[in-house]
């Protein structure tokens, strides 16, 4: 549950990267949802209608409910694909391939597909990748070679850090303890 809450307060991000933990447990909530009030507004209609028209009022908490959650939708599928390193405009492109009737049907599976894929490991074009948090310390410290300091530790000079490892793919410096780059995430 806080998977789905967490979209609903990014609710109009479009910028960053969301994992697929975030985006699929999204999904997952946003489906049991709308099936429990279509259910209730179908219940509604059927023990309601009587002549008078007004069983149909039952659907419009879904209705309410699916304008709630489009922004929220569209915005943790754009940081999907941002985080496999793909731009947001390939979501838009593959809506209007999916207009046209068999087409559609193979720009849905590529939609699935690319929602599955894994992150770019290490920082992207869109950000720190969102799995390894205590990765990014290096990127926003311009690869200085500071360490993310755990609650209660001193604060060290730059000086004091004796075995500063030099990445072999990217040149970026990290300190001795951390095993994966700041940068590009590869394993020192």
């Amino acid at each position: 549950m806080d998977w789905y809450l967490m979209v609903l307060r990014r609710y109009a991000d479009f910028d960053g990267r969301s994992r697929r933990t975030e985006f699929w447990m999204f999904t997952l909530f946003n489906f049991i949802i709308l099936l429990v009030l279509c259910v209730v507004g179908a219940i509604g209609v059927v023990l309601i209608e009587k002549g008078d028209g007004m069983g149909g009022l039952l659907f419009v908490p879904a209705c309410i409910y699916v304008l709630v959650t489009v922004v929220p939708g569209l915005a943790v599928s754009v940081r999907r694909l941002h985080d496999s390193g793909k731009s947001g405009w390939l979501l838009l492109l593959l809506w209007v391939i999916g207009i046209i009737p068999i087409i559609g049907l193979v720009a849905s599976v590529a939609q699935i597909v690319l929602m599955c894929l894994d992150s770019d490991p290490g920082t992207n074009l869109y950000g720190p990748n969102p799995k390894f948090p205590a990765m990014a310390a290096g990127v926003f410290a311009a690869n200085a070679g500071f360490a993310p300091m755990a609650f209660g530790e001193q604060s060290r000079p730059f000086t004091a850090v004796s075995n500063v490892r030099v990445c072999g793919k990217c040149g970026a410096r990290s300190p001795g303890e951390s095993t994966f780059c700041g940068f590009c995430g590869a394993q020192v």
